[in-house]
């Protein structure tokens, strides 16, 4: 298992509790929820850890205000951390108040969130 199935569900009530239309797809060794095509949060294993941790796209102006707190991290895959992600600690997303607070935020920056360009996938010869 590659991520936390029981994290996996609790994300998706959340979701279906707000109506919120979603696709989950396996993406970075991890499940990533999309919305309205755009990375809204997923769920990635710390290797070092094996914690199920909350990544989280909640943009520039809440990624200052939040990496504050004691169970957030800059979300570093390559040494440098991305801008307006984080991710979560389970000490952060325990409680399903907690959960529903950190999508919320991610679905607060997702209008404003850039989708990725789509690729056009390579002609085999």
């Amino acid at each position: 298992m590659a991520y936390d199935e029981f994290l996996a569900d609790r994300i998706k009530n959340v979701f279906n509790d707000e109506r919120i239309t979603f696709d989950a797809r396996k993406m970075m060794g991890g499940l990533c929820f999309m919305v309205d095509n755009k990375m809204c949060c997923g769920i990635h294993i710390d290797k070092k850890t094996t914690n199920s941790l909350l990544m989280a796209r909640i943009g520039e102006e809440a990624y200052k205000k939040e990496l504050s707190k004691p169970e957030c991290l800059p979300m570093d895959f390559t040494g440098r951390p991305m801008k307006g992600y984080i991710f979560v600690t389970p000490e952060g997303f325990d409680m399903e108040a907690d959960l529903a607070y950190w999508i919320q935020l991610c679905l607060d920056f997702n209008p404003l969130a850039k989708a990725s360009k789509k690729r056009t996938p390579k002609k085999v010869k």
